[in-house]
């Protein structure tokens, strides 16, 4: 990874994140470290006290049994040991008076470096712990050292300098600075690769759509295997372009349905219009031109508004004004209406319907589903085949809205098709029955905004049942 590459994804989210991880982990390693090197401290400390004290009880006892002459030769001892083993821990020691006037200080020339004219001015206690500094500012070692009453009332004062100490902690310290260096490089490169690894599916994401801005609708992001929430938004996003490119196929398809649809009432109008220019002053020419023009366009903008009407339900932007009413009072008023039509052909049309059943729905687009599907059956029953019949029950948490005729029925091999679009099946190609091919796809968006379903079974030339299911 070249500082170049790093200085021109300096504002990606990958570098952002590698360098809050690198701060995480550098301030959490700067804590460890704080924490470390003052237990460290104490610890070395306590183990200079234990020391310390050991030693001037010792020197105490050899003073009890042979006053300061013994002391001194065990002192000695102690020094020529210390040089054989070549240690650096020597002590010092101080002999004072009751008034702590200063009596003897073994090898003072070795402690010179330290402001020793001050433990005259500092009261010696027992177990008390006194702190020496050096002579000179830049020496940053001290001398600490405690007391102890003799049998005479004089006192014995033992200590060590800090400066083994200190060193051990300042070689803790130069150490950890080089690791720390070392760890704060290998966490930001290895940051920086774990957050591009993390977040390779935004990247595919990212360039996933700059393929779909240039027009290729079937690109996709590659999926990962992982099932976190970055591969759910992968699986998601697939699944959203996925329904975007249908819908744009489908969209596609229906206009170029439209455009065939408006072909021939728009020619007929045409037509319409051409004959009646070429007739002179034929008043029923006009009259008939006028007429056939309401007609053409009655049917274009009917089936402009339905194709409206579909668009909106299946978009999710259909306005529903939703309340609560009862079944019957849906049902009767559009039987009562499509009755007349049922009569014309000889037809009967039937109700059984459930007491008290109350539906939350769109009063008048249920209306306009129910009304579509009587005027399909109307128009495939034949007198002799029997009554239409409107069936309405409860089940479960649904009501179910069911219309069966008797009629030519639908072949096996349309039945998927019938809610596409301006799909007309081959009963429906005859010139009494021509239809728009909108009605079945109508009642289908309508129904879906409801959250509902819509099913149909139907064997040809034995009749049709299309059932609605509305959540109750």
């Amino acid at each position: 990874m070249s500082l170049r590459h790093l200085i021109r994804n300096n504002k990606t989210l990958g570098f952002k994140l590698a360098l809050w991880y690198s701060g995480f982990f550098f301030f959490s390693v700067l804590l460890l470290f704080v924490l470390t090197y003052f237990f460290l401290y104490h610890t070395l400390q306590r183990d200079d006290h234990r020391v310390i004290k050991t030693e001037i009880n010792e020197t105490a006892s050899e003073y009890k049994q042979g006053g300061l002459a013994r002391a001194s030769s065990h002192i000695k001892d102690n020094l020529l040991k210390n040089e054989k083993f070549r240690k650096r821990s020597h002590f010092f020691y101080r002999f004072a008076q009751e008034d702590n006037n200063t009596v003897k200080i073994i090898f003072p020339h070795q402690w010179a470096k330290f402001e020793l004219s001050t433990l005259e001015t500092v009261p010696p206690g027992e177990g008390k712990w006194i702190t020496v500094q050096s002579k000179k500012e830049k020496h940053e070692y001290s001398l600490e050292l405690t007391s102890k009453r003799l049998p005479d009332g004089n006192w014995l004062q033992v200590g060590m300098s800090t400066e083994s100490r200190l060193r051990v902690l300042d070689r803790f310290l130069e150490s950890f600075m080089y690791v720390g260096i070392f760890l704060l490089l290998v966490s930001f490169v290895g940051g920086y690769w774990f957050s591009r690894w993390a977040l390779s599916p935004i990247r595919h994401l990212i360039q996933t759509v700059r393929t779909i801005e240039k027009g290729d609708m079937d690109a996709r992001v590659p999926q990962p295997k992982t099932y976190d929430e970055l591969g759910e938004l992968v699986r998601l996003f697939n699944s959203m372009l996925a329904k975007i490119q249908t819908l744009i196929q489908g969209m596609k398809n229906s206009l170029d349905n439209v455009a065939h649809e408006l072909r021939t009432p728009m020619t007929r109008m045409h037509n319409i219009a051409e004959t009646a220019l070429r007739s002179e002053n034929d008043k029923e020419k006009y009259k008939e031109a006028l007429e056939g023009f309401v007609e053409e366009s009655d049917r274009i903008l009917k089936m402009l508004n339905s194709l409206m009407d579909i668009s909106e339900a299946q978009t999710g932007v259909m306005n529903l004004d939703l309340k609560e009413f009862n079944i019957k009072d849906l049902i009767d008023p559009v039987v009562e209406v499509y009755s007349f039509l049922a009569e014309e052909k000889d037809l009967d049309i039937l109700t059984e319907i459930d007491d008290d059943i109350v539906l939350y729905a769109d009063f008048n687009r249920i209306s306009q589903v129910l009304a579509n599907l009587l005027d399909n059956a109307i128009k495939f029953s034949l007198p002799e085949t029997g009554p239409i019949y409107v069936r309405v029950w409860q089940f479960d948490a649904e009501v179910v809205i069911a219309v069966s005729d008797s009629g030519k029925g639908i072949e096996e091999k349309e039945l998927p098709n019938i809610w596409d679009r301006l799909y007309r099946g081959s009963i429906n190609q005859d010139g009494v029955n021509k239809g728009l091919g909108l009605g079945l796809a109508q009642v289908r968006a309508i129904v879906s905004a409801h959250d509902g379903w819509v099913d149909v079974s139907s064997k040809s030339n034995q009749g049709s049942v299309f059932s609605i299911h509305l959540p109750q």
